[in-house]
């Protein structure tokens, strides 16, 4: 290490360390607002790792529930719940002082929201879901990536996991398209 340093230094090259991100602590807010208690996806953006996907996972237990409204009902609760998310997390983030504190979950929630609309009722097709979810909030493919790095306030916060939502919902739909022709195809030979 140290002579690779040596050689960028000859080379006029400015070598530093990775600097390491800093994460808030969770606020006791949480525990006290029920805003930031919502925000914080009932608590679960407060654990040390990975929040967002605690976050997610505390998405799922609702996704039954939702799937026993009619399809323009869950669509509705899904166009209320970004509406009020766009508020929720800009008022949280603006009460914090941090802009898209990681602890603030409500997107992700959200986002699984998305991603389990029109799907099979099943716990199989929950895990999937999770999976394509975490797996598009995670990687942020273009423009997800702009989208979070752009765009501020509480639309900044919700729009790539809402994004993400959307690209894991048509995954999720082409699998269940693919698995539909195969249970058919199947069925009829």
């Amino acid at each position: 290490m140290r002579l690779l340093r040596a050689a960028f230094y000859i080379l006029g090259a400015r070598v530093t360390q990775p600097s390491k991100k800093t994460v808030p602590d969770a606020p006791p807010s949480v525990w006290r607002n029920p805003w930031h208690f919502l925000a914080f996806g009932f608590g679960s953006g407060t654990l040390p790792k990975a929040p967002g996907t605690w976050g997610s996972l505390v998405a799922l237990p609702f996704i039954p529930l939702w799937q026993m409204l009619p399809d323009w009902g869950y669509w509705l609760m899904l166009g209320v719940t970004m509406l009020f998310g766009f508020w929720l997390c800009g008022k949280v983030a603006d009460d914090l002082r941090v802009h898209d504190h990681e602890g603030i979950v409500w997107d992700e929630m959200v986002g699984m929201w998305i991603t389990l609309w029109l799907v099979p009722e099943g716990w199989g097709w929950l895990l999937l879901g999770f999976v394509m979810f975490r797996i598009f909030d995670i990687l942020k493919p273009w423009p997800i990536r702009w989208i979070d790095r752009h765009v501020h306030g509480g639309v900044g916060i919700m729009l790539d996991d809402l994004l993400a939502g959307v690209f894991a919902w048509l995954a999720m739909q082409l699998v269940v398209w693919g698995w539909a022709q195969y249970w058919v195809h199947s069925v009829a030979s």
